[in-house]
């Protein structure tokens, strides 16, 4: 017979302790295991269950076959062979052998408010000396242009966070303009504007073009203008 240990709680009754009943019930599982296991053993079933088993497989270790290189045009379509390959860089300069459009204008909506320029305006616009070799500063050695989102400075005039040269404005500290925006909006050399410590941005002079300034006085923006500059340029140079 288990005798039953008492305990007393806070408040000083006693409760009676089950550790004894549970401690003679594990024994007797104990007991029963064993008594099983030495039962199984002599049947046989520890063997036969072993027997059953099937054997493990052995791991196999795929081997890569190399890719040979290809050689010409990887495209499988007799259709597609003869086809050009379609190429997704940007052409920064325009080529002679393509077909120039001959009627360019260029027209710039109205804003809600009239665009109107002083002599003040006229007195503020910039020059160079030298001119300014565009789609070189910023680029790599196939014409692409170099983001750089952690170091790179952002233009004030194309919002691009690029690396290359960027321009100090001695009123606002900023003022920052990349080497071919300050020359095809406002021709100004970059490397002329960080030799003078007086220099005065665009934003300041209160002549800038960008799309942000214009609709803050109410104009509509000019878009991509310049490059329909180059390209009248181009026509005239080729006589069209």
């Amino acid at each position: 017979m288990v005798s039953k240990k008492k305990r007393r709680d806070g408040n000083g009754s006693e409760k009676e302790n089950d550790e004894g009943k549970v401690a003679e019930y594990e024994q007797s599982r104990e007991q029963r295991i064993k008594e099983n296991l030495q039962r199984m053993h002599k049947l046989g079933i520890l063997e036969l269950s072993r027997n059953l088993k099937p054997p493990p497989k052995p791991k196999t270790i795929r081997s890569h076959k190399p890719v040979p290189p290809v050689s010409g045009s990887p495209r499988r379509s007799s259709r597609l062979k003869t086809m050009p390959t379609v190429s997704y860089s940007e052409k920064r300069v325009p080529n002679s052998k393509d077909k120039p459009i001959k009627d360019v204008k260029i027209e710039i909506k109205k804003g809600s408010q009239p665009e109107v320029y002083t002599e003040e305006h006229e007195k503020m616009l910039g020059d160079h000396k030298e001119t300014w070799t565009l789609y070189v500063d910023g680029y790599d050695g196939e014409g692409n242009r170099i983001y750089d989102t952690y170091e790179g400075k952002s233009c004030h005039q194309c919002r691009q966070k690029t690396a290359g040269l960027r321009t100090t404005c001695c009123k606002c500290n900023q003022g920052q303009f990349c080497g071919d925006c300050l020359f095809t909006r406002y021709a100004e050399n970059i490397s002329e504007v960080n030799a003078d410590p007086n220099w005065v941005c665009p934003v300041c002079r209160d002549i800038c073009n960008c799309s942000r300034c214009r609709r803050l006085k109410g104009w509509e923006p000019t878009g991509n203008v310049y490059r329909k500059v180059n390209l009248i340029n181009l026509c005239s140079a080729l006589s069209i």
